[in-house]
């Protein structure tokens, strides 16, 4: 299942991160794909704040993973500087992806093959006149989370 949603602005963002943070209940894996500037970071610092983290967010780029234990909890991962999928295993992945928190990777192509099959998938692409985001889910419950955006928000 897929849908695409235009954002015209980075309120616009803010308000999908929010609403899908909402609809999180612990264990879900987020994988967020897009260029440099193309919202990830915004769209995750919603999220967060959604699910009870009041720490400020920023991107883990040195130290690949952050965690959160405020709310349902969050692994905030962004795998921008990893040379090659073994890398995640050294650093316990799988521990991470199934401690119960939420698990949002940013550049998750990077990491395509050792990602888990059921996911939520958001491909953020920046335009000049706003973005859009492209958003398919991976397995029943994230059809669910997809059905939910999908009935709140404008498809594109």
């Amino acid at each position: 299942m897929k849908i695409n949603i235009r954002l015209k602005n980075e309120s616009e963002t803010r308000r999908l991160g929010e609403f899908i943070g909402g609809l999180l209940k612990g264990g879900e894996v987020i994988t967020l794909i897009g260029d440099l500037g193309a919202g990830k970071t915004t769209l995750t610092q919603s999220i967060a704040k959604s699910i009870g983290i009041e720490e400020d967010i920023t991107s883990p780029t040195f130290t690949i993973v952050n965690e959160y234990e405020e709310g349902v909890g969050l692994n905030h991962f962004d795998v921008y500087r990893i040379g090659d999928s073994d890398e995640m295993f050294d650093i316990g992945f799988d521990e991470y992806i199934e401690s119960g928190r939420v698990n949002i990777i940013e550049w998750a192509n990077i990491i395509e093959d050792i990602l888990p099959e059921e996911r939520l998938e958001i491909c953020l692409e920046y335009e000049i006149d706003g973005r859009t985001a492209n958003i398919s889910s991976k397995g029943s419950k994230y059809d669910e989370i997809l059905k939910a955006i999908e009935g709140k928000f404008k498809i594109a």
